[in-house]
């Protein structure tokens, strides 16, 4: 079973450093997705815009700027109160968001106790899947690869013929200079 952990609130659209608009928004973390944090912006209108990004950006811009490139999120007062200032660029744009710092460390707080931060993988069955893969199958047999090609004296057998594993670590799309292969 995964954990949904929401909370509505709601942004400020900053347009100017005198003027900025309300924007409902809600917060949103599921630990069927452990590593993000969505949010999304207009709910309630036809055209929602959501944002994904890690919720480690968020939980560290909480206390110092940090991030780079599409999304950026630092802690500021305004107007004496604390807020988390998030920087999102888009091709269709540009915002700068204001949150009251209270309500998004508070939210942030309830996803890390649902799932603490290093126990992500654990949420996704990483270990369980690569210990899968990784296991010896019972389906294959312990002889060694194209032993029935060596029996059979092809090319793997003649002197200065690559090796199987050679053939395998070999790159199969060469690039158009190279001659055979290599």
């Amino acid at each position: 079973m995964h954990t949904v952990v929401e909370r509505e609130l709601e942004l400020r659209l900053v347009l100017s450093p005198e003027r900025s608009i309300p924007v409902p928004a809600r917060l949103g973390y599921r630990s069927d997705d452990p590593y993000a944090v969505h949010i999304t912006f207009h709910i309630g209108s036809d055209h929602p815009v959501s944002w994904t990004f890690a919720r480690e950006l968020l939980v560290e811009g909480v206390f110092r700027p940090c991030g780079h490139g599409d999304v950026r999120v630092w802690p500021t007062k305004v107007a004496g109160r604390g807020v988390v200032l998030m920087a999102l660029t888009s091709p269709d744009g540009d915002a700068l968001l204001e949150a009251p710092a209270a309500q998004v460390s508070a939210w942030l707080e309830r996803t890390l106790r649902a799932v603490p931060p290093g126990s992500e993988g654990e949420q996704l069955g990483i270990d369980d899947g690569l210990a899968e893969l990784l296991a010896p199958s019972p389906r294959l047999s312990a002889s060694p690869p194209c032993s029935a090609s060596r029996e059979r004296g092809d090319v793997h057998d003649q002197p200065g013929s690559p090796s199987p594993d050679e053939l395998w670590l070999r790159d199969p799309w060469p690039s158009d200079g190279s001659e055979d292969g290599e």
